[in-house]
């Protein structure tokens, strides 16, 4: 796999869309050659779903929500759809019952998706379902989001990573 974060144009959305898959690439190269066993241990003791299966499965469905349920208005299904204040993680707590090859490939069939997705749409249209307060935000806000939160995990990667077999990497 190749990753860039430099784009073959300078334009915002070919930028915005290199972004995303670089971000989503640098987390599914985090997981390439883990063991079955490390990918489901979770060596944070404060974070006991804290596993590589357990942050490619939030990233998938945080995508999910943004673009299917948030942008797109769609109906929320899957284990977020189970989310209760007692198991606000459903998506990494059973994701441990999935083989990481399973779950690394649902995340790239559906960002494949949305990255179609993505190129169908203005930048500037408004999301169908409003986020807190009501507000309405734009396709633009919520690539940025997933660019975040995408980012954000991927440390999280790095830790559990090297907490798991000691393997490293940019």
């Amino acid at each position: 796999m190749t990753r860039t974060d430099t784009p073959p144009a300078w334009d915002e959305r070919t930028q915005l869309a290199t972004f995303l898959d670089y971000v989503r690439d640098t987390a599914r190269a985090k997981c390439e050659g883990v063991s079955p066993e490390d990918a489901v241990k979770a060596p944070l003791p404060g974070s006991p779903l804290m596993t590589l299966c357990g942050l490619i499965s939030h990233l998938r469905w945080v995508e999910f929500w943004w673009f299917q349920v948030v942008f797109l208005g769609g109906e929320l299904v899957g284990p977020l759809a189970d989310c209760t204040d007692d198991d606000p993680d459903p998506e990494m707590r059973l994701a441990v019952l999935t083989p990481l090859a399973q779950l690394l490939a649902e995340y790239e069939e559906q960002s494949a998706r949305f990255r179609e997705l993505v190129a169908a749409h203005d930048l500037d249209d408004e999301a169908r379902k409003p986020v807190r307060d009501g507000l309405k935000v734009n396709l633009r806000w919520v690539i940025l989001h997933v660019i975040e939160e995408t980012a954000r995990h991927n440390g999280h990667l790095d830790i559990v990573r090297e907490l798991a077999d000691g393997v490293t990497g940019d």
